[in-house]
């Protein structure tokens, strides 16, 4: 079936984005005020009362109208347009710049070697210790 005879199927649209919030039926019925098998109805409507629309997407924490307009294809396209290495203007992808200034590896034998440290002092401080008495 292509795309342009596919039903605007709002429900399932409901059930997707409530996915993609890692949501559960039962957290998005308590948030309506409703039970998990009202939310089930609502995901297998094809069409939803414009008031019950814009309460789902309250909920969910989108509008109504991103709900109308989402497709798993417009989801892939958003996603695609970030790149973790796309600093080509200061904001980056995300809105901030997160470029690493120093290299973990070297962190990682900084710790060492205070832990390595650490358990040498006492060691000393022990034999000191044993020694007193």
């Amino acid at each position: 079936m292509s795309t342009a005879t596919k039903p605007n199927h709002i429900g399932r649209k409901i059930s997707r984005i409530r996915e993609l919030r890692d949501m559960k039926q039962e957290a998005l019925a308590q948030a309506l005020g409703t039970n998990q098998q009202a939310i089930s109805a609502i995901e297998n409507s094809e069409t939803i009362d414009e008031a019950k629309l814009i309460e789902i997407a309250k909920a969910l924490g989108v509008t109504a109208e991103a709900i109308k307009s989402f497709s798993d294809e417009n989801m892939i396209t958003y996603f695609n347009t970030f790149h973790d290495t796309d600093f080509s203007n200061s904001q980056g992808a995300f809105g901030q710049n997160h470029q690493c200034n120093f290299n973990p590896l070297d962190k990682v034998v900084e710790l060492y070697e205070r832990l390595v440290q650490a358990e040498k002092d006492k060691v000393e401080y022990l034999e000191k210790l044993f020694k007193g008495k």
